[in-house]
């Protein structure tokens, strides 16, 4: 279970994996928690339904929706519960990537973000058809300026290798032919429209082999029938959620269950996290956090409820991953690129943080964790030993060594014996902030 919650979540706290743990069935966890269902999320504020002005660039309205916004999914994320939507929600923001600085306007950032939850366990084929026509994707890959008799080539070449089959299973003048059918769409303020006078205006075309009078809805169903478009998603889920290098044959299972299931999210992510396959030991710890995972997991591991989300701002700019500013149209690569020698040393700064009410750069945070009653919540708080080794397996998913144990029970005592260790002597919470520092600094602990 914790290994689910790790990869599934953004982490987890000691009363998340308790709750998860009194679901009567395996089943039931998965149908009731993780994969339920649930209402869409209230607006982070009025603007989201403000047509898109010019005027809020000059007056430093953008800048600060998407602020805005982005402490709104950060709140998400950090109370998402046992529920992976948010999960999905950012997936799927790395798997169609746009870039804020190129689509401007955060009301329809926001509404591509309300889709991507939408169909977070929904219908991937739909999606695709809606992401297509959304004005964010229509902004960021030019499709808002394409017409038929000239169309734009982008986003039809990146719906092909980046959202749907992957380079090798189409060739230049597909691309082409298919520009020609994606043509036809205009941006007006917070929807599109479509305008035939800019479609194209050929009988037929030909793409993928198939010679037909396509629109963009027939022409996603077409790339969907394709072998590789099933394979292609699934690889993506694989990597995100299990492994960084692809099992084939494994994918090739669940590339059998997303088509038998017409597409759809739910019966994919069950199968996937109901498999012996992604419980394999070399699986478990595997995976290098993303900075998002860090800043939100290490919230919640600690249990400060409302943390400092300008610090959560500030630190995933420097950490290379800022929400709605992926690196380019293939956005974040992930896993080994998350770490390097400067990196390393800031996500130890955020975790510092939590603890010492210290931004790296010495300004205050506006919340931080209280440690005695923290480690109160654990019925071994009374007892050193007891008490490392229920954190470590709370906080750790890879093994930790006999000797970074018993540096960790030493930072504890901080000079003293097990036996005379409790939480009401006196600075005790300095040890205990000193035992957490350690733990969320080690390199286990940047793995999940």
């Amino acid at each position: 279970m914790s290994h689910l919650l790790s990869r599934s979540l953004f982490g987890f706290s000691k009363s998340d994996l308790t709750m998860a743990l009194g679901y009567g069935t395996f089943a039931d966890f998965i149908d009731k928690a993780l994969l339920k269902d649930a209402a869409m999320p209230a607006a982070p504020n009025a603007w989201v339904n403000t047509v898109p002005n010019n005027i809020q660039n000059t007056d430093g309205s953008t800048g600060r929706w998407y602020n805005e916004m982005t402490a709104w999914w950060y709140t998400r994320m950090v109370n998402e519960s046992l529920n992976m939507r948010e999960k999905m929600v950012l997936f799927f923001h790395n798997h169609f990537a746009n870039e804020r600085d190129k689509v401007n306007y955060p009301q329809n950032m926001y509404a591509q973000n309300q889709l991507f939850r939408k169909y977070a366990f929904g219908n991937f084929k739909q999606l695709v058809k809606d992401v297509s026509k959304a004005p964010a994707m229509l902004i960021y890959l030019d499709g808002n300026n394409s017409r038929g008799v000239n169309p734009n080539e982008n986003y039809s070449r990146e719906l092909m290798e980046l959202f749907t089959m992957g380079i090798g299973n189409y060739t230049e003048t597909d691309v082409k032919q298919a520009a020609k059918v994606l043509s036809g769409y205009i941006v007006s303020g917070l929807t599109s429209t479509f305008v035939p006078a800019r479609w194209y205006t050929e009988a037929n075309v030909t793409v993928l082999g198939k010679t037909a009078k396509f629109d963009i809805n027939t022409l996603v169903d077409h790339i969907f029938d394709q072998k590789a478009t099933a394979q292609f998603i699934c690889r993506k889920l694989y990597q995100e959620f299990v492994y960084y290098k692809p099992d084939e044959v494994f994918i090739t299972k669940m590339a059998a269950v997303f088509k038998a299931n017409n597409f759809e999210m739910k019966p994919l992510l069950k199968f996937l996290f109901t498999s012996d396959d992604f419980y394999k030991k070399e699986i478990i710890g595997s995976k290098i956090k993303s900075p998002t995972q860090l800043l939100v997991g290490s919230a919640k591991l600690l249990q400060v409820k409302t943390p400092d989300l300008n610090n959560f701002y500030e630190l995933a700019r420097t950490l290379q991953m800022q929400l709605f500013q992926p690196p380019n149209v293939a956005g974040w690569p992930g896993q080994r690129e998350w770490i390097s020698s400067t990196t390393y040393s800031y996500r130890g700064g955020f975790t510092d943080s939590l603890l010492s009410g210290k931004r790296y750069n010495g300004a205050a945070v506006t919340s931080k964790l209280e440690p005695i009653p923290f480690a109160r919540t654990f019925s071994t708080s009374e007892k050193a030993i007891e008490f490392v080794d229920e954190l470590v397996g709370l906080a750790l998913r890879f093994p930790l060594s006999d000797t970074r144990r018993k540096f960790l029970l030493d930072t504890l005592l901080d000079g003293t014996i097990a036996a005379n260790w409790n939480t009401y002597t006196a600075n005790s919470d300095a040890r205990v902030n000193k035992f957490l520092k350690a733990l969320m600094r080690l390199p286990e602990y940047q793995l999940c």
